[in-house]
């Protein structure tokens, strides 16, 4: 079976071309090559497959075999394989995901290649039965307050088509992110699990951001995350709608525009191309 390591801003997923290649069980191969000792080593796995409703359908599975509803950055990597390989011939094109269909356009480089992709992630819903999340399920839940680990915090919980919990931190980067991270992804008002943001404002358009990652641990990016910081950022007056995020393993660009919609923009880059044994897909 053939794969392609690829990576946005550092989170890092083996996909595999559903175009030409069959998988049965997506789960089992999902955490047979996110290994990074026995497989390839990735965050997850991402199936690129025939859509009726868009040009391509994204099917993302974490590291631990859950299945997500979706990943900014790898969406991003998701339309230069498809532009780079030939899957479609046009560099704005719709991509089908758990989160909704979802609108990209393409930035080449001198050689006709994708190095950067703008998304549009959609508007943030914050009914807490978005995420979901406990309580009112007509509520929101921005700026409430959330104990974990013998600590008290501020959350602003939201859905960018998946659930996260932005947490805004003196220092991010001396934050104990491993220890916090999964006691929130796993705190009892989170049904579903959830994505945690640990967040440093550095000034009115720039933020430093870590994030635990429901079903990966902590990863060098997440896209969606960075979009739901973006939300979380304004609504707490702590930055204007046009942001320079700076993850673990790149920058990203983030706008929350006039039509409410959060615009992604990021890098897309391909590490490599192998082949897997047929018989652990």
């Amino acid at each position: 079976m053939r794969f392609t390591k690829m990576h946005g801003a550092g989170n890092d997923y083996v996909y595999i071309n559903g175009f030409e290649e069959k998988v049965s069980h997506p789960e089992q191969l999902a955490i047979a090559v996110s290994d990074r000792h026995f497989g390839i080593g990735s965050d997850g796995l991402i199936l690129i497959l025939p859509s009726d409703k868009a040009d391509l359908r994204m099917q993302m599975f974490n590291a631990d075999g859950s299945e997500a509803e979706m990943c900014g950055n790898g969406i991003r990597c998701v339309a230069k394989y498809a532009w780079d390989h030939g899957l479609v011939d046009r560099l704005e094109i719709k991509v089908e995901t758990g989160a909704g269909v979802l609108s990209l356009q393409m930035f080449c480089d001198d050689k006709r290649q994708v190095d950067r992709v703008r998304v549009n992630m959609g508007q943030p819903r914050l009914c807490r039965a978005d995420l979901p999340m406990g309580g009112d399920p007509e509520a929101d839940a921005l700026g409430i307050t959330l104990e974990a680990g013998g600590q008290t915090f501020e959350a602003w919980c939201l859905s960018m088509g998946n659930p996260h919990c932005v947490i805004f931190v003196d220092d991010c980067e001396t934050f104990p992110v491993h220890k916090i991270g999964p006691l929130i992804d796993n705190h009892p008002l989170f049904p579903r699990r959830t994505n945690v943001e640990f967040v440093s404002v550095l000034s009115n358009s720039s933020l430093r951001q870590r994030t635990w990652e429901r079903g990966a641990g902590e990863t060098l990016a997440c896209g969606t995350g960075a979009s739901a910081v973006t939300v979380a950022a304004v609504l707490s007056g702590r930055t204007g709608r046009k942001i320079n995020n700076q993850l673990s393993g790149g920058l990203l660009e983030l706008e929350w525009a006039d039509d409410d919609c959060i615009y992604l923009t990021g890098p897309a880059t391909e590490v490599f191309s192998g082949q897997y044994p047929q018989e652990n897909s």
